[in-house]
């Protein structure tokens, strides 16, 4: 294990070639910033031996593209590592906080030092904070695995919806948007993981009333190889339509409220009902399943408060 000469006070940007282009850098090559919005003890840039590497026990990256690591793994071959992963220290190896599609391939590679930036993390919780918000700052994770991601940070590290926002740099609403994603059904999840779906599909999806018209749609999506401007289309016609089967007397579509009704549904991704009377009164009754849901409709008025 050495330091890199030059490395030390000039933080990431003494390991970027400057004379590099984006031609002559394939964009499979992950340039990503550490992020340092924390101060913390470094020991600076070192290279360290990859076989006392261990995984990150919080990774939250679950899908590995195979044709991407051989890429990755080439370019690393011709042009060595351009951006050094990021470690602590623990019980005599080096734990893996961020990079690991880059040990991958730099052990496919036959690579036997890595250039790492080893940060002091001393507790399991500002690990598992530390490497989710790292890996938040990539574009390499799928829309489930950030859903998952925020969730772990609002669940595991006991932040709000809005700390999750400032520490990944977006709003509030991106943040729930995603959380959302994971009342899909499964299915739906993973074909949204494998690229089947786009996101703006699954956000059109999870806005329906239930699973069963989430499945329904889902397929005919699928099938029919639909773009999301033909789902959203569907969606609102599905939301207009009465449900013969509920208990619950669905909107008319002819209703002159029908409009605002179907635009509070997408908002709140729940059925919505809007009663008004002659007098120009009313009320909106807004559906919730759980205790969970009742939470996430507090935090969507929230949001829509602090932007009013």
């Amino acid at each position: 294990m050495s330091k890199i000469k030059g490395g030390l006070g000039k933080g990431l940007a003494a390991l970027i070639r400057p004379s590099a282009t984006d031609e002559e850098t394939p964009a499979v090559v992950e340039r990503e910033v550490i992020v340092q919005t924390v101060t913390r003890e470094t020991e600076g840039i070192i290279l360290i031996d990859v076989d006392k590497i261990k995984p990150n026990p919080f990774q939250p990256r679950a899908d590995f593209d195979v044709q991407a690591l051989d890429e990755l793994k080439k370019s690393i071959i011709e042009k060595g590592i351009i951006q050094p992963i990021t470690v602590r220290r623990k019980d005599g190896y080096f734990e893996l906080i961020a990079g690991e599609r880059r040990v991958r391939a730099s052990t496919d590679a036959g690579i036997k030092q890595i250039p790492a930036y080893i940060i002091d993390v001393k507790t399991d919780e500002d690990m598992l904070e530390l490497a989710l918000v790292e890996n938040l700052q990539r574009e390499h994770l799928n829309s489930i695995e950030i859903a998952i991601s925020y969730q772990r940070l609002i669940t595991d590290c006991n932040l709000t919806y809005e700390e999750v926002a400032k520490r990944i740099g977006k709003d509030r609403t991106t943040v729930i948007n995603f959380v959302r994603l994971l009342r899909l059904p499964d299915e739906v999840q993973r074909s949204l993981r494998k690229g089947q779906i786009t996101a703006g599909h699954a956000r059109m999806l999870v806005s329906l009333p239930d699973e069963k018209f989430q499945m329904k749609l889902f397929h005919k999506i699928i099938k029919n190889d639909l773009n999301v401007r033909q789902v959203e289309k569907l969606v609102r016609d599905i939301n207009k339509k009465p449900e013969t089967e509920s208990k619950i007397v669905e909107f008319v579509s002819d209703s002159p409220f029908s409009d605002i009704e179907q635009k509070l549904r997408q908002i709140f991704g729940t059925k919505v009902k809007l009663h008004h009377r002659a007098d120009g009164k009313g009320e909106i009754l807004i559906e919730y399943y759980s205790n969970d849901d009742l939470d996430r409709l507090i935090e969507i008025m929230m949001v829509m408060k602090n932007h009013s």
